[in-house]
C-alpha cells in the first residue's frame, strides 16, 4: 500500500529545520504484515528527543530512515500467527520489541531484549525484514521497529500493547515512550518509596512524567530543575514542591542547602553531561542517581570513585523505565484515568505531519513539552 511518511536522508542539517528540512514527507510503498506482524493505522505520534538525536546526528542510525517511535493507533490488518488482537483494537507502540526468549526477556527485563536491540540498530523489524520502499525502489529503514511518523506502520506484535479504547489517541501516544520512560524510572528502576525526596533534572516530556510519577509514588518532596522558566512553572503546576534554574552556577549549592545535604533519589533526563553532574552532586550520602538521558555516544563522565564508595552512592541507568510494557502501560493508563497521573497536561502542541520540521524546531529550542502529530 502507498503511505505518506517522514523520511530522514541526511543527519546534521543546520537549525532551523523549517529551512533545512531534514525530514521529507515522501510517498512510500509499505508491504503487508508478515508472520507475527500487524498493520497499524497511526492516529497520533509524539515528537521526542530520541527522534531529534537521530536528526542532529548524536545517535547514528542507518539511512534513509522513516522516523517516529512514540505513537498510538488502531489495528488495520493482522499477519499470520497474531491471534490475540482484532481489527479495530486500539494499541500503543513500544520502541523495543521483546522476543520473549533471550536471557533479559526471560529475566523479566524486556527493555534489554537482545534481538530487539539488534533489530533496532539495524533499522529492521524484529523479524529482520524491511517493509518500506521509496518510489525509486530504495529500501527505507525502520526507526526502532515503529516508523510512526506515517499514516500506517507495520510492526512486530511484540511492539504493541492493547489500549483502553476510551483513551484519546493523542494522549495514548505519550504512554509508549514519555510515560513508560519517566514514570518507569521512578517506580521500577529507582523504586522510589513513600516519604523519600526526589529531584528531576531536565523537564522535557519524560522528566515531567517523572515528576508526576514521583508524586504518585508518595515522594515527600519533588524538586524540578531545568534551564527553562516556563518548564519550571509547569512542573510547579504539576505538583513539584521546589524548582531551581539548572543554569544558575550556584544551583548545586542551593539545592543541597535547601535539602540539608542532598536528595534521596535524583533523576537526570536532559542527556547532557552537565545535567548528569548536577544530578550526581545533589544526591545525598547513601542516595541514588538514576539517568535515562541519552547523550552523544562519545560523552564521558569522570565518576569520583572514593566518593562513590565512602558515601555508599548508587548510580543507575534506566531504559524504557525498566518496564514490562504489557504489564506497566495498562497500569499507568489506569492511574491516569483515576487522576493520579495527569499526563494530558504535558501536551503542548498538536500538529500535522507536514509541519513536522517546525515541530522539531520547537523541541530543539525547548519551547515545547510534548508535541503530537494527529492523523485525521
Amino acid at each position: 500500500m502507498k503511505i505518506r511518511a517522514a523520511v530522514l536522508r541526511q543527519t546534521g542539517l543546520p537549525y532551523p529545520y523549517k529551512d533545512s528540512r531534514p525530514l521529507i514527507i515522501e510517498e512510500l510503498e509499505l508491504a503487508p504484515p508478515g508472520r507475527d506482524e500487524v498493520l497499524v493505522r497511526i492516529r497520533a505520534a509524539g515528537l521526542c528527543h530520541s527522534d531529534l538525536s537521530v536528526i542532529n546526528g548524536d545517535r547514528p542510525r542507518p539511512l534513509p530512515m522513516a522516523l517516529g517511535h512514540e505513537a498510538a493507533g488502531e489495528v488495520a490488518e493482522l499477519g499470520a500467527g497474531v491471534t490475540d488482537l482484532h481489527i479495530g483494537d486500539h494499541v500503543a507502540l513500544v520502541f523495543v520489541p521483546s522476543c520473549g526468549h533471550c536471557l533479559p526477556c526471560c529475566e523479566g527485563r524486556p527493555a534489554l531484549c537482545e534481538p530487539g536491540a539488534q533489530a533496532n540498530g539495524n533499522g529492521t523489524l524484529l523479524s529482520g525484514s524491511r517493509l518500506l520502499v521509496s518510489e525509486h525502489g530504495e529500501a527505507v529503514n525502520h526507526h526502532l521497529g515503529c516508523s510512526a511518523f506515517a499514516e500506517y506502520a507495520v510492526v512486530s506484535r511484540r511492539s504493541l500493547v492493547k489500549l483502553d479504547p476510551a483513551l484519546p489517541f493523542d494522549e495514548a501516544a505519550l504512554f509508549g515512550c514519555a510515560v513508560l520512560t519517566g514514570v518507569g524510572a521512578v517506580v521500577n528502576t529507582a523504586q522510589v518509596r513513600a516519604g523519600q525526596s526526589v529531584a528531576v533534572v531536565g523537564l522535557g516530556g519524560v522528566g515531567l512524567a517523572a515528576v508526576i510519577g514521583a508524586l504518585a509514588a508518595g515522594a515527600c518532596e519533588v524538586i524540578a530543575i531545568d534551564l527553562s522558566a516556563a518548564k519550571r512553572e509547569l512542573a510547579t503546576k504539576l505538583g513539584a514542591t521546589r524548582t531551581f534554574d539548572g543554569g544558575d552556577p550556584d544551583c548545586v549549592e542551593a539545592v543541597r542547602a535547601a535539602t540539608n545535604g542532598g536528595v534521596d533519589q535524583v533523576f537526570e533526563f536532559a542527556g547532557a553531561i552537565r545535567a548528569f553532574e548536577t544530578a550526581y552532586r545533589i544526591t545525598r550520602r547513601g542516595g541514588t542517581t538514576t539517568t535515562a538521558g541519552l547523550p552523544p555516544a562519545a560523552a564521558q563522565f569522570g565518576l569520583p570513585i572514593v566518593n562513590l564508595v565512602a558515601e555508599e552512592r548508587t548510580v543507575k541507568g534506566s531504559y524504557i523505565g525498566t518496564c514490562v510494557p504489557a504489564r506497566d502501560l495498562p497500569r499507568y493508563v489506569s492511574l491516569y484515568r483515576g487522576g493520579r497521573l495527569p499526563i494530558n497536561l504535558l501536551l503542548s502542541h498538536r500538529l500535522r505531519l507536514d509541519d513536522i520540521n517546525e515541530g522539531f524546531d520547537r523541541l530543539h529550542t525547548g519551547e515545547a513539552v510534548r508535541q503530537v502529530i494527529v492523523f485525521d
